[in-house]
């Protein structure tokens, strides 16, 4: 399965990185890198889900952005050269292509095209950065779940998909009991089934509609700069 940010990219760009690129499969709970590293590569995922998680005191973390085949992961954060802003989980199993951050800053300073996609990547990003924190602010925790959960759906390739309340909680940023009861009433409308340590997404569209209007804006932005959408074709 391909990443989309690569693919969207003029081919004579593409072959910049391309001969650079090696296979890396990643699972769930896996750091890609942590909060105040120096982050030597770029991923950019073909398929499986990435969170970028705001470290906390005490070791404490909550979820600020998901990124699947749609983007990269390891540039946003700050200057090539700068340590990591946050943390980087593997949510769900996956696999990405992987390009050293010397090579990949070299490709960027040769063209103009590829500064230009990165461009509206990062600020696709930063609009889901702030959308989520508008969020968890504002906006009750079903509403915030249905939004997560639409979030995962799009970049899993999948209806159901690996998670515990444990995992969602941590996302979320919530209680594990508070995670299970808020899940119940979403299982009870028939919005989603839960099993043990999974996720199954039933009916979409009442998802979409038990959800915060967060979720729509997010992916309104990302049409509106041109960003590769994660595929719900295949829901």
């Amino acid at each position: 399965m391909d990443n989309l940010w690569i693919a969207a990219l003029d081919p004579a760009d593409r072959k910049r990185i391309e001969p650079h690129l090696n296979e890396r499969p990643f699972s769930q709970g896996q750091v890609l890198y942590d909060a105040g590293e120096s982050v030597g590569e770029v991923w950019f995922p073909m398929s499986g889900v990435v969170s970028l998680m705001t470290v906390l005191d005490g070791d404490k973390m909550i979820e600020t952005a998901a990124i699947g085949r749609e983007g990269l992961v390891g540039v946003t954060c700050g200057p090539l050269n700068a340590r990591a802003a946050s943390r980087a989980i593997a949510q769900v199993d996956g696999v990405s292509a992987c390009c050293p951050a010397a090579v990949f800053a070299d490709a960027l300073s040769h063209s103009e095209g590829m500064r230009t996609a990165l461009a509206k990547f990062t600020e696709s990003l930063f609009a889901q950065v702030q959308q989520i924190a508008a969020c968890n602010a504002q906006h009750r925790l079903d509403e915030r779940l249905a939004r997560w959960l639409l979030t995962i759906h799009d970049r899993a390739d999948a209806d159901r998909f690996a998670l515990t309340q444990s995992d969602i909680a941590g996302m979320l940023g919530v209680r594990r009991a508070t995670v299970s009861e808020v899940g119940s009433a979403l299982e009870d409308k028939k919005l989603i089934l839960r099993g043990r340590g999974w996720v199954e997404v039933l009916d979409r569209k009442a998802l979409e509609g038990a959800s915060c209007g967060c979720y729509a804006l997010m992916r309104g932005v990302m049409k509106d700069l041109g960003v590769p959408r994660p595929n719900t074709s295949t829901h």
